[in-house]
């Protein structure tokens, strides 16, 4: 272990002058000084790290973080000599990953010595990103991305829409956001836009009085009401038919509305997450969508990315999916090699539900708990397939469109089987099949 040396007085003061963790290494990777935000932090005392390799403390790697193929702020800092951010998955205190901002700050010692002075920002723990269905989960630089513009949002009060592709995690992100907000322990009220009818719509957001409406034999609370103080989450609310929008935008603006057939006016203050997977925007030039409506959702905006932007995640995402699994006998299923690389090799037009139904279809096939690549079954079909891949020049829509096609030839037309292939709502697959001129393709005579 190199001699601990404590650095100048001047050094030692410009650490200490930071809120945040921050510690001084050396071109040499070693650490010569924390400050106490960091010692608070991670509970340790400067002379436990100092003279250590930073890269052994933060990451519990042998070697710099380059050699490992990560980011590494403390090399390209002193090569550029500028400020030079990254984001990073390191160890806390009890040794457990967590997602940070690292800040590498190029410095001159006294001694005309170089340093980088690195500036931890704490984003999430693994244990914070464990949801009740699953844990969101991943090391690759778009999911770090992700859970940054995530947890931002959730230092706000302001509403947030989540964007990205059917299965991806929209709900597991908002229910994120929701524990990570002043609004903790509160209410957390989920509005499935595509599945809700249209002509009770009103009555299950905003409650109704009694006699209402034809067999309402008793007042009843909305979901507005339920989620008074807390956070509303809307999930794909581009499924939200145009007249409910005016009402919903009416109430969020104001704070109050009226349960259907009453006169009295109730106030909610909620918070709202909406999600989508479509083209918001361009609904708004089919004037399908209102402009005000997604102003007032898009406070601020975050896409989630899909799983084939972070194939690196698929092993990790399939463990904890095979954990997560209610059939016991996936507990005692482990993914062999050759499975591992079938599976990270696949496209997942699904994505994580994709993913899920393929692990849940090879513990079925699994005899000897072992998961092998003929296992491994792809479209639902009885044969290993090639894995779906975008052609060039083809948008995600027509893929999207493609892929329904292809099920419903596989299903004979039965829009209850292509739907949960999907892993979305049949009500949602109808519009998909009028959106994409498909509602006639699979019929029988």
């Amino acid at each position: 272990m190199t001699e601990k040396k404590k650095p100048d007085l001047q050094l030692q003061s410009m650490i200490d002058s930071h809120s945040n963790p921050f510690v001084l290494v050396d071109e040499e990777f070693n650490i010569v000084a924390a400050n106490k935000a960091y010692c608070d932090s991670y509970s340790t005392t400067d002379d436990k790290i100092v003279g250590r390799k930073c890269h052994a403390v933060s990451h519990h790697f042998d070697n710099p973080c380059f050699m490992n193929n990560e980011d590494c702020p403390l090399s390209t800092a002193l090569k550029t000599n500028k400020v030079y951010e990254v984001l990073h998955i390191h160890f806390d205190q009890h040794n457990q990953p967590e997602h940070v901002r690292i800040k590498g700050h190029p410095i001159i010692g006294a001694d005309g010595k170089r340093y980088v002075g690195e500036e931890v920002i704490r984003l999430a723990k693994a244990s914070e990103l464990d949801c009740e269905e699953q844990n969101l989960i991943g090391k690759s630089p778009a999911f770090r991305e992700c859970i940054e513009g995530v947890t931002r949002a959730a230092e706000s009060d302001v509403n947030v829409l989540l964007t990205g592709e059917s299965g991806v995690g929209k709900s597991l992100a908002a229910q994120y956001i929701h524990n990570r907000s002043p609004r903790k322990g509160r209410s957390f009220t989920t509005v499935d836009c595509s599945t809700i009818n249209e002509s009770i719509f009103e009555s299950e957001l905003f409650g109704h009085e009694r006699g209402a409406f034809a067999g309402c034999v008793g007042r009843r609370r909305g979901l507005m009401d339920e989620a008074d103080g807390g956070t509303l989450f809307l999930d794909e609310v581009g499924d939200l038919p145009l007249t409910v929008q005016g009402r919903l935008l009416n109430a969020i603006e104001t704070g109050k509305y009226r349960r259907v057939g009453g006169r009295e006016f109730l106030t909610s203050h909620v918070r709202l997450i909406a999600s989508t997977h479509n083209d918001l925007p361009a609904m708004i030039a089919a004037n399908t969508f209102r402009s005000d409506f997604y102003y007032r959702l898009a406070g601020i905006s975050h896409r989630i990315p899909a799983l084939r932007e972070r194939h690196e995640d698929i092993p990790a995402l399939a463990d904890a999916l095979l954990v997560r699994m209610r059939d016991p006998k996936a507990y005692r299923c482990h993914i062999d090699e050759d499975a591992r690389t079938r599976l990270v090799e696949h496209d997942y037009p699904g994505n994580i539900r994709e993913l899920k139904n393929i692990l849940q279809r090879a513990v079925s096939l699994s005899t000897d708990g072992h998961i092998k690549a003929e296992h491994i079954k792809f479209d639902g079909t009885a044969t290993a397939g090639k894995p779906a891949t975008r052609k060039q020049g083809q948008s995600i829509k027509q893929m999207e469109a493609e892929r329904i096609s292809e099920l419903l030839v596989q299903h004979q037309g039965h829009r209850r089987l292509v739907a949960d292939e999907l892993g979305i709502s049949e009500r949602t697959l109808y519009r998909k099949l009028e959106k994409y001129d498909l509602t006639e393709m699979g019929k029988t005579d």
